[in-house]
């Protein structure tokens, strides 16, 4: 994916029309293996950060520098969740870096894709390029922060596996997902958010696999609860049940699907048409639009839409 990814992003509309012919939807399940009763991620104009790829230089080390991660998946299928994060991040004050891939070519990629497949010396690779992208960075004193749990967290366990630990740590210790950042440093005061009264609204929480695994769960219910006025529900749940590649497999889907009926997508159904489904991982909404038919958002969706517009953009 990290590698066609840039190629395909060129040619959005034959890229999607897979979902728009039933009889390719068909033939992708006889050629390629992908249930036809799966959509595939839809192709867009990708993510463009507001900067161009900062210098190392410019960080100042005062704990307000963040380098922005823009994994493969936001990237390429959902920028809107990128454009948020530069939103968001810079209504609280922090100073937002972009790294460019050392000696030019596509952005860094954390390696989730080869890894899934097995493809251990492909993801080696990928997992230097990103640590030779980011280490001067964090050498600096920023903080890299990211969207989905699968690729970020990447950073603080498989990355470890892949390189020599010794290089790897300053990395893993300076990694986090976006929320952790805003909760720790909203709890200390470090920071504040401009953020609209949403009374009334309810927020229903799915938690990502990684984000339980890493105990990431209390920081995004610290943002949502941040938010003046959002009640928070969490959704009791296990795996939704994508798993990655998993949940578009066509003799594998049908468990993809039991998994999520064991009570996510029951609790999605019974929410309240007003009511803000949230869920981090790319898969987990994925899996929520394809078997409840709604649409679920990142938190720093969230939290972009109940910014004050007055304040939009930084103090």
């Amino acid at each position: 994916l990290p590698r066609y990814a840039p190629l395909a992003a060129r040619l959005p509309a034959l890229m999607n029309l897979r979902d728009r012919v039933p009889a390719l939807a068909r033939a992708s399940e006889r050629w390629l293996g992908f249930s036809a009763r799966r959509s595939l991620p839809r192709w867009g104009r990708p993510w463009t950060p507001a900067g161009v790829p900062s210098r190392p230089e410019a960080v100042a080390g005062d704990g307000r520098d963040l380098v922005l991660f823009g994994d493969t998946f936001n990237r390429y299928f959902e920028r809107a969740n990128l454009e948020a994060a530069e939103r968001v991040l810079a209504a609280a004050g922090y100073r937002l870096h972009v790294a460019g891939a050392p000696g030019g070519g596509r952005p860094p990629c954390c390696g989730r894709t080869y890894l899934s497949a097995g493809l251990v010396e492909q993801a080696r690779r990928e997992a230097r390029r990103t640590l030779d992208a980011l280490a001067p960075f964090v050498a600096r004193g920023a903080r890299v922060v990211g969207l989905e749990p699968s690729c970020l967290l990447t950073f603080r366990d498989e990355f470890a596996a892949l390189l020599p630990k010794a290089e790897v740590e300053p990395l893993a210790h300076a990694s986090f997902l976006v929320e952790e950042v805003l909760a720790e440093d909203l709890a200390a005061g470090a920071v504040a958010l401009p953020l609209a009264d949403q009374s009334g609204r309810t927020a229903l929480l799915h938690g990502h696999c990684h984000q339980k695994a890493f105990g990431a769960m209390g920081p995004v219910e610290a943002v949502l609860k941040a938010v003046p006025g959002l009640a928070v529900r969490p959704v009791e749940s296990s795996c939704c049940g994508m798993a990655g590649a998993f949940g578009y497999g066509a003799a594998t889907i049908d468990v993809s699907f039991a998994m999520a009926e064991l009570s996510l997508l029951p609790a999605v159904r019974a929410a309240g048409p007003g009511d803000i489904v949230v869920a981090d991982g790319t898969s987990c909404r994925h899996q929520i639009r394809d078997g409840a038919g709604r649409e679920a958002v990142h938190v720093v969706r969230v939290l972009d839409a109940a910014l004050e517009p007055r304040r939009v953009g930084g103090p």
